[in-house]
């Protein structure tokens, strides 16, 4: 039996600039122009023609980056907005699971968006009212809960989502009754332990219905590639400075303080890869990279050591080594060469690294270091903090009960 059923909808908003605001029927009488200052400054789509059924007692889960369409969807589904086109037809009850805090409106009081929120997810007044003092008590606000939203703090806004979310719907316990759940989230861990269908939506289009595993590996794809071209627009900017510098160096102009040292050897070209040799800047933890430099001397060398050093957005350096730490003993270098450096597996947690690459002499005497001139993306669905992610597992005695995760141990 189909609980859902989403019948060809769009929803299509008009945007209106800033410019209109100021407009007064008056002046545009006057002007000439009022049904020019009338008309919308674009068409925003918002869905494009979405159909999908979701079947009774099942967790349907909707996935997407910000703007793709998913709160704008959910909203029409429980009728808090209507379709431009298109129909839905809903059976009985569904319960819906927004992103955390999604649905407040900053200018009202905490204690009217907990109102507004429950009414969203498929509560009554009566039943919020029982649930209130609950949820304002896991949110610790009771201070503040009569205050706008927009006066919290991140955290306090977290904590006041997440409070509503688990009280007013209580999920392993909605799926064990054979209720019908969408299930919105950017949480995409418990998406895949969750539901037993997963939407995409991209741009307000639908690409894909299938199993959670394989719609949400399709979607990180995707995130990857379109992180991997906004990393490679931003490399050629880097890439342009550098050059700019470059030159400006030639002229006797100022010194670049991300590149120094007078090249006798020389670090001509640095790219990274998958262990593949495709070249990249978007990597999984479990993924390996290679960093490879291409490298010159003009005369016979006979003292140089090789060095990596990897930082993250903060400055702090995760990683660092050279062939001298490794015991590596240096003959001689001349002419064109290479050097790879290859690590089977990043173990990085989720964020933004620079690299840095060195020739120097043992003692420390730069031939060529390039300080932060490279970057990567490590692109994790994990939640790890800290800067490394280790290989682990968890074992608990028989006493303890607790649910295994779906995946297990990395």
């Amino acid at each position: 039996m189909v609980a859902i059923e989403v019948d060809n909808v769009t929803r299509i908003y008009q945007k209106y600039s800033a410019r209109h605001r100021f407009k007064t029927f008056k002046s545009a009488l006057v002007k000439g122009d009022l049904f020019r200052a009338m008309r919308p400054d674009e068409l925003v789509t918002a869905l494009d023609r979405i159909s999908f059924q979701v079947k009774k007692g099942t967790t349907f889960g909707i996935i997407g980056e910000n703007g793709s369409g998913k709160s704008t969807l959910l909203k029409i589904i429980t009728g808090i907005a209507k379709p431009t086109s298109g129909k839905v037809s809903v059976k009985g009850k569904v319960s819906a699971l927004i992103e955390l805090g999604a649905g407040f409106h900053p200018e009202i009081s905490g204690r009217e968006n907990v109102y507004i929120n429950g009414i969203m997810l498929g509560l009554s007044k009566k039943e919020i009212d029982q649930k209130f003092d609950e949820i304002v008590k896991f949110a610790q606000l009771e201070e503040f809960i009569d205050a706008p939203v927009k006066t919290y703090s991140s955290g306090m806004y977290m904590r006041l989502g997440f409070s509503i979310a688990i009280n007013v719907n209580p999920i392993d316990d909605f799926r064990r009754r054979k209720k019908t759940i969408l299930f919105v989230s950017h949480d995409l861990t418990t998406v895949e332990k969750v539901c037993d269908r997963v939407a995409w939506l991209k741009e307000g289009r639908l690409q894909m219905i299938a199993d959670p595993k394989r719609a949400i590996d399709a979607y990180l794809q995707d995130i990857a590639e379109k992180q991997e071209e906004d990393f490679e627009i931003r490399q050629r900017e880097v890439e342009q400075k550098v050059k700019e510098e470059e030159e400006k160096e030639e002229k006797g102009e100022d010194r670049r303080e991300n590149r120094w040292g007078k090249r006798e050897i020389e670090i001509t070209k640095v790219r990274m890869t998958s262990l593949r040799g495709e070249e990249k800047h978007v990597f999984s933890p479990d993924e390996g990279m290679k960093i490879k430099m291409d490298v010159s001397a003009k005369t016979r060398i006979t003292d140089f050591v090789f060095g990596i050093g990897i930082f993250n957005s903060q400055g702090v350096r995760c990683y660092g080594t050279n062939t001298h730490s490794e015991d590596f003993e240096p003959q001689s270098i001349e002419g064109n060469g290479n050097v790879t450096y290859q690590v089977d597996r990043l173990n990085l947690i989720n964020g933004t690294y620079y690299l840095d690459v060195a020739v120097h002499k043992r003692d420390g005497y730069p031939y060529d270091y390039h300080r932060g001139m490279y970057t990567f993306l490590v692109s994790s669905k994990y939640k790890d903090v800290g800067i490394a992610r280790p290989a682990h597992a968890w074992f608990f005695s028989s006493s303890i009960q607790i649910k295994p995760s779906f995946s297990k141990s990395r």
